[in-house]
């Protein structure tokens, strides 16, 4: 098909070389007298200028271009196809002694770009002009784009494109006072957010699409209440970097609007080459690979093509569930290896470090439930220390060359067992870099929207019981970020550890938990304190209002990335530290116990009571 596709366009080419030659003659008056002057030698022009042409549009690209997808690349092409055809042209009469009329040759010229470019775009005019008779049509839905930006006339440019578009998109809004009245590709831009309520009336809306990946959380919580409000279907665009470089992003991207997006969170850019400089065919390990940020780790290092990637996790069902993702997604570019064991096993851990021989490793596996982990104190110290301990000394031994530890805000300043134990691991692994030929580095970043134990899937089966909904405090703030978002700057972070540092990740502003709640709840197509009400229940054991990022005497220094900041190193006593977790180690089964020495071990830890695990 494609070769008899060619074949016509060959023929017409050829064809138009005629067509534009007569014309040209006739328009100009020396131009029949010049044709009969020497007919051979003109004869012979028209037979060199018609396969010129042709082999001049051949390496220019001309008959490899997707018509309906024409653009001004494809139009500068045509103009230096034509020129060439020209220049050779001219050369080649001169040569033969029979040198045409300027006003022929310019004439010819002006007629055999035109003719070629309308033989390229007769496709799309024929579409654009069917779309316009019949856009009316029952099967036709009628669209309004909100956001007349880059990302807003992409789509529409798309959809101008396709040939058997379902919608209609009838206009634009935008909040800029400059664009109002103004078109793009035909489409007004009718208003702003304002007047999107009498705009959907007025226009007979049938969908509204949100294409504004710059807004805020601020302005997408608000425009998305006023569309929410006019009853009509509402989807949004994702941002560029939900999409694999290099696809170009259609209407039919389009999805329903997830609790994240109204987040306002800025897309996320990395720096793929100082990435795959320690990724790219290399054995990476990623501890609970099944887990939330474990798997969206695996999914991502994926895209940088080592050599294998080992997921190890001791719970089977999740990394069963990532293997299958993978078997579908990834056969041809990656391996992946599951291993299932636990961090606590050391003979496990250093079995599969000999094995495999893993050149990174991040460290994801660890307990993270803050009120459980309360309450079972000695089990976060042996998962979460020791387990930690356990994988920092396999990795040494076996000569990894970068290795990456999760952390969590709440390892500042914390106030409970999982923030401690967090903050234990960061001083652990500081201590080992100072000696070590193995790279080894922190990232510390807060609560991820719907990983496993966050309060999204909580609040949308409360929601989906009829309510209602538990907060713990009414002031409550949280940072978040997506998972994707989160395991991206993870591995950029790991680009630039040279050991010992404990990055911090830009969470952009916190969060109030009570304005998540009430916009997951309109996102369910509910009206807070209406349909779903919202109950207050006191904060949980080890719960804080609200989180930091960073010890005040730590300070924050920027780094090649601007999402990414590096905490200054504190000076920890190795030998004192050595003592107290063999102190730990010895107590690891007795909770109380378990929670008086962390409370002795980091100073910055505010338990304010042991009630709680005196009682346990």
């Amino acid at each position: 098909m494609q070769s008899l596709r060619k074949s016509l366009f060959i023929v017409l080419d050829a064809g138009i070389v005629v067509i534009s030659l007569i014309l040209a003659m006739v328009l100009d008056s020396k131009g029949i007298d010049y044709f009969f002057l020497d007919f051979n030698k003109s004869i012979a022009t028209i037979i060199f200028m018609c396969c010129l042409n042709v082999f001049s549009n051949y390496i220019n690209g001309i008959y490899n271009m997707i018509l309906r997808f024409i653009g001004v690349h494809d139009l500068i092409q045509i103009a230096k196809a034509v020129l060439l055809t020209a220049v050779f042209t001219v050369a080649f009469n001169y040569s033969i002694g029979n040198p045409p009329p300027r006003g022929v040759f310019i004439l010819t010229i002006l007629l055999l770009w035109f003719f070629t470019l309308a033989s390229r775009i007769s496709l799309r005019v024929f579409n654009k002009l069917r779309r316009t008779l019949f856009s009316s049509s029952i099967s036709s839905k009628r669209l309004f784009v909100i956001g007349a930006g880059t990302s807003g006339a992409a789509v529409v440019a798309n959809f101008l494109k396709a040939h058997d578009s379902k919608y209609s998109v009838v206009g634009f809004v935008d909040d800029d006072p400059m664009k109002i009245g103004a078109a793009i590709y035909g489409v007004k831009i009718l208003g702003d957010r304002k007047a999107i309520s009498k705009l959907v009336v007025a226009y007979r809306v049938d969908e509204i699409l949100i294409a504004i990946p710059s807004a805020n959380r601020q302005s997408m919580t608000e425009i998305f209440e006023i569309c929410s409000e006019t009853g009509v279907e509402v989807k949004i665009m994702p941002r560029l970097d939900e999409f694999e470089s290099g696809k170009e992003v259609t209407i039919q991207d389009a999805r329903d609007i997830r609790i994240e997006d109204l987040l306002g969170r800025k897309e996320v850019e990395i720096n793929n080459e100082s990435i795959s400089s320690y990724l790219s065919d290399e054995t990476v390990l990623v501890t609970g690979g099944g887990g939330s940020i474990g798997s969206e780790l695996c999914r991502q290092i994926a895209r940088f093509k080592p050599k294998r990637i080992i997921a190890y996790d001791i719970y089977e069902n999740n990394v069963y569930e990532l293997q299958m993702e993978f078997n579908r997604k990834f056969t041809d570019t990656v391996e992946l290896i599951i291993a299932i064991g636990s961090v606590r096993d050391k003979k496990r851990l250093h079995y599969i470090f000999e094995l495999y021989k893993p050149g990174v490793v991040f460290h994801a596996a660890a307990h993270k439930h803050v009120p459980l982990m309360e309450s079972d104190a000695s089990e976060a110290v042996k998962n979460n220390v020791f387990g930690t301990i356990n994988v920092i000394e396999a990795a040494e031994q076996n000569n990894v060359k970068r290795f990456i530890l999760i952390s969590s805000d709440k390892a500042v300043n914390p106030t409970n067992v999982m923030g401690a134990t967090k903050r234990l691991c960061e001083m652990v692994l500081q201590e080992k870099a100072k000696n070590s030929k193995t790279v080894f580095a922190a990232v510390r970043f807060g609560n991820v929207l719907g990983s496993n134990g966050s309060v999204i899937p909580l609040f949308t089966a409360q929601i989906l019981d009829g309510g209602p909904v538990t907060l713990t405090h009414e002031e409550i703030t949280r940072y978040f970020m997506t998972i994707p978002e989160a395991a991206k700057l993870v591995i950029q972070a790991g680009a630039l550890a040279n050991g010992g540092e404990i990055y911090v990740l830009d969470m952009g502003e916190p969060v109030k938990i009570k304005d998540l709640a009430e916009d997951l709840i309109r996102l369910c197509g509910k009206e807070p304190y209406r349909d779903i009400m919202i109950e207050y229940v006191g904060l949980r054991p080890g719960e804080k209002l609200y989180e930091e990022l960073m010890l005040s005497e730590e300070g924050a220094c920027s780094t090649k990335h601007s999402s990414i900041f590096v905490c200054k190193a504190l000076d920890l006593d190795g030998r004192l530290l050595k003592s107290k977790l063999e102190e730990l180690y010895e107590a690891r089964d007795n909770i109380a116990e378990c929670v008086i020495l962390l409370k002795d071990i980091i100073p910055t830890y505010l338990k304010m009571s042991l009630e709680a695990a005196d009682e346990k």
